[in-house]
């Protein structure tokens, strides 16, 4: 399912003019598999890059802080086939090659900036099926994000580095095109009605026949997608609908005669927030049956078992989850949700066992602190809590609490241990400094 650890209850969708993110286990790993051999090509190191999905139905995209992709839903459910969103991830990757950020000029523009890098953890962050992760607060409105209204020539210049990583890893730039194109015939509307991207990425009829000129001239301009990669998209897709939409329109979108495995896969999902269990159950379990290897059938599935109470099977079904796909944090993270809500015997040891499993790759995920905290607290490790709920409220950036819990950890800790350190480290960077004038 969609998982910041877990299928948290969505207390509300961000209001008016904020972002909304979200985050999921499948759509995040599709994703990367598109972006990481376009960050190769850029000598970029793709762990180093974080790439973020904003729940709003426009067709936007932008760069933020030098590492940070932001990827808007309405872009991806706009896009037919694999090829749109790679070219739309490879011109985001030449902004960051090219230190397109570094360049911004005014107060504004700085200001903005480091606004929205630091509500990259404040922003309301949600699950698909699920909600704000229990870290809810005010996101960046759309004024402030359109400081990232770059000039024609750092468009273009991004549009030819990225159309050289799209050469450089074998694929057509038509997807890129045609997004161009489409969005081309917004320009004439007034600035109110255009889509953000239109005031993010300042288009021109010169940029649209320079990506033209290189299709032309591209030996792989008519090289077909993967069938597999076109089908991991349409599943994409078809979870990302069925948990964001309504069910009436998911159910219209992925009819009954519509037998396709992304179809079933949406109507399992719309039969469960209809609460249309047999359905349910029956449309996942077949999806199973036919796929057994995939984790993400069972990951959704384990989320319908717990949002229904029955803890003991999301329990089995997460855990063949994280069998298939191995250290994949958001999936870990849910399973340590199910287990800390449980809290059966023996649940809060396996719970920081994963979570611990879990931050090899996502320490700075506040949501996997804040369960980690009350793991050690279901153990009665007071000391250990106390250092989970402190990295939480510094990654939030609720230094005063932060700095309590970490003097609180660090007297109950063993002094010169690594846990015993780290709640120094948290205690030096939210102590204030005191003015000896």
């Amino acid at each position: 399912m969609m998982g910041l650890g877990g299928p948290w209850t969505r207390t509300a969708r961000a209001q008016s003019g904020q972002l909304s993110l979200i985050r999921d286990a499948e759509v995040e790993d599709t994703i990367r598999l598109y972006a990481t051999p376009l960050f190769e090509a850029a000598r970029l190191d793709p762990d180093s890059i974080k790439i973020h999905i904003v729940d709003e139905d426009v067709i936007n995209a932008f760069v933020a802080g030098g590492r940070h992709m932001f990827l808007f839903t309405g872009m991806l459910f706009e896009s037919e086939d694999p090829n749109t969103v790679i070219g739309v991830i490879a011109h985001e990757t030449g902004h960051i090659a090219g230190g397109h950020l570094s360049k911004l000029r005014g107060a504004y523009e700085d200001a903005s900036a480091i606004a929205i890098l630091s509500a990259v953890l404040g922003v309301a962050v949600g699950v698909l099926g699920g909600g704000g992760a229990g870290v809810m607060a005010s996101g960046q409105g759309v004024a402030e994000r359109n400081f990232y209204a770059f000039s024609r020539t750092q468009e273009s210049s991004a549009d030819q580095a990225g159309l050289s990583y799209l050469n450089a890893t074998r694929q057509s730039a038509r997807g890129l095109l045609a997004l161009m194109e489409k969005l081309s015939e917004s320009e004439l509307l007034v600035s109110s009605s255009q889509d953000p991207y239109m005031l993010t990425h300042p288009l021109s009829r010169e940029r649209i026949q320079a990506i033209q000129a290189f299709i032309d001239r591209s030996p792989w301009s008519d090289t077909p997608e993967p069938p597999e990669l076109i089908e991991r998209h349409h599943r994409m897709l078809a979870k990302l609908f069925g948990f964001l939409k309504e069910p009436r329109q998911t159910l219209i979108r992925y009819p009954e005669s519509d037998q396709s495995v992304a179809a079933r896969y949406a109507r399992s999902i719309a039969y469960h927030k209809e609460h249309l269990d047999e359905q349910a159950y029956a449309t996942i379990d077949g999806l199973i049956a036919e796929e057994p290897d995939n984790g993400y059938f069972w990951e959704v599935k384990g989320q319908f078992l717990f949002e229904d109470g029955r803890y003991d099977e999301s329990v089995t079904a997460l855990r063949e989850a994280t069998r298939l796909i191995p250290g994949q944090s958001l999936i870990l993270q849910l399973l340590a949700r199910v287990l800390t809500e449980r809290a059966a015997p023996g649940d809060a040891a396996e719970a920081v066992e994963v979570l611990n499993l879990a931050m090899r790759t996502e320490d700075d995920d506040p949501s996997a602190w804040m369960l980690l905290g009350k793991a050690y607290t279901l153990q009665e490790n007071l000391p250990m809590a106390d250092l989970a709920s402190a990295e939480f409220a510094y990654l939030v950036g609720r230094e005063e609490e932060a700095r309590v819990k970490a003097e609180r950890a660090s007297q109950g800790l063993t002094s010169g241990t690594a846990e015993w350190l780290r709640a120094q480290d948290i205690l030096a960077v939210t102590t204030p400094i005191e003015d000896d004038s």
